[in-house]
């Protein structure tokens, strides 16, 4: 195993699980997000004046630069009998709030500039809804429909091994993303514990039978809809009509969430195709229906989508597939009055500019899929208590958080007159300035 460690001085919806589908989301145009992220992050800068407030700190490089990237290859024997190469990263953003924090990505056209992104993302994420955690983030690059479960856990344990020094309860904890779940995290921490005395909160979005928290599964979809309910009060809604792309998990759950709350959902769709009903979809027998089969294709309760779910005549859009699904070149088929971001960055910089002039409410990524990380930390606090709470605590405890949260961008976005998505990074990265300068220069 080759392994490079780059530690880079003076730097300052995890949650989608795999169900059985033998298809991996292909992506859109290529976007690079961490310039997209970088740029973002520089914007916002300016406009708060950091390097006046704090002059000579450095302080917006520390935003801009990951502490540290790990960046290594791991060789697995296929069951076949052959060798394969996967190239494996785990990116440490910002642990300024608390331990490093983000979940693992397993995708075919995983790469570094992305990974960066989304560590970037989770550290201004977990400062923004008040959980004591920095950022980072993990993936290796690998179609994980197109390996065994044996060679899947064989990959995973080769994944942990290379990282046993640089993840642990109190310094960097791992959880779920796109093409990873609670199975994936049961190894993680199986093999760990073979090397360390004190293993359990590892990683989070574990099993429940190995210390996973209940509510966790549904967290991301559930806190998506939470803040979706307070911007429908803000827009003043009525009956509003819901469109999902992406049906994995957190997809799933937040269309059993709208459900739930007696929100309709006339349109879903995955990576085989999408569905819809007028009169709206039975989301209780579409969940069956996927557990069954693998896809919303062929739902009897609906009929063919045969355009973009993009452009579907709804008032609210929820994006929960991968990042950069919309974009400038299709921004304005875009119906919706209100976006609620459940995947990480499916809104690029450019498209986001254009649904703002067109008077779209958009619910950033960090706000409204924050869910997951949420009920990580409190996965975290069960772990280190050794007693675990019923899950309408669990439930609870999420919606008063992120519904706080969600006040504060509100408030924030009204008093300077700017988006909800730059009132969400103006909240994180004053937070996370004044905790560096608090903490002192070293």
């Amino acid at each position: 195993m080759t392994r490079v460690i780059e530690n880079i001085t003076g730097s300052a919806a995890e949650t989608i699980e795999t169900k059985g589908a033998a298809k991996v989301a292909t992506r859109p145009k290529p976007t690079n997000l961490y310039e997209d992220v970088r740029s973002l992050i520089l914007d916002i800068v300016d406009k708060m004046h950091l390097e006046e407030r704090y002059p000579r700190q450095n302080i917006v490089q520390r935003f801009l630069e990951p502490d540290k990237v790990i960046v290594f290859t791991v060789y697995v024997q296929r069951d076949n009998g052959s060798v394969d190469i996967f190239e494996c990263y785990r990116v440490q953003h910002d642990d300024t709030l608390g331990c490093y924090k983000g979940g693992i990505r397993f995708h075919p056209e995983v790469n570094l500039d992305e990974v960066k992104a989304l560590a970037t993302w989770m550290t201004i994420k977990t400062a923004l809804v008040d959980i004591p955690f920095g950022g980072a983030k993990g993936g290796i690059k690998v179609d994980p429909t197109k390996l065994s479960v044996a060679e899947l856990e064989r990959l995973v344990r080769k994944y942990t091994q290379g990282l046993l020094n640089d993840i642990g309860p109190a310094s960097d904890i791992p959880a779920p993303d796109v093409g990873t779940s609670s199975r994936e995290m049961a190894w993680i921490y199986d093999e760990y514990r073979k090397h360390r005395t004190v293993a359990r909160g590892v990683v989070t979005g574990k099993p429940i039978e190995v210390g996973g928290s209940l509510g966790r599964s549904a967290a991301t979809g559930n806190g998506m809809v939470c803040t979706m309910m307070q911007a429908i009060k803000d827009l003043g809604l009525k009956d509003p009509t819901v469109a999902i792309q992406g049906f994995g998990n957190v997809g799933s759950h937040a269309a059993l969430a709208c459900a739930a709350r007696g929100i309709t959902v006339d349109a879903v769709n995955d990576v085989y195709g999408g569905i819809y009903n007028n009169q709206g979809i039975n989301i209780p027998a579409l969940v069956q229906h996927v557990n069954q089969t693998g896809s919303v294709v062929g739902f009897s309760g609906a009929d063919k989508l045969l355009d973009d779910i993009i452009a579907y005549p709804c008032d609210i859009l929820l994006p929960c597939a991968l990042e950069g699904a919309i974009t400038a070149e299709n921004a304005h088929m875009v119906q919706a009055r209100l976006i609620v971001e459940g995947a990480n960055g499916p809104v690029t910089l450019d498209a986001d500019d254009v649904l703002n002039d067109m008077g779209v409410l958009i619910i950033p990524d960090i706000l409204a899929n924050s869910g997951g990380v949420i009920v990580s930390y409190y996965e975290t606090v069960q772990n280190r208590q050794g007693l675990y709470w019923e899950e309408k605590k669990v439930n609870d405890l999420l919606y008063r958080q992120i519904t706080k949260a969600y006040q504060q961008v509100s408030n924030m976005a009204r008093k300077q007159n700017i988006s909800y998505r730059k009132a969400s990074y103006y909240l994180a990265i004053d937070k996370i300035a004044r905790a560096i300068i608090m903490r002192g220069a070293q």
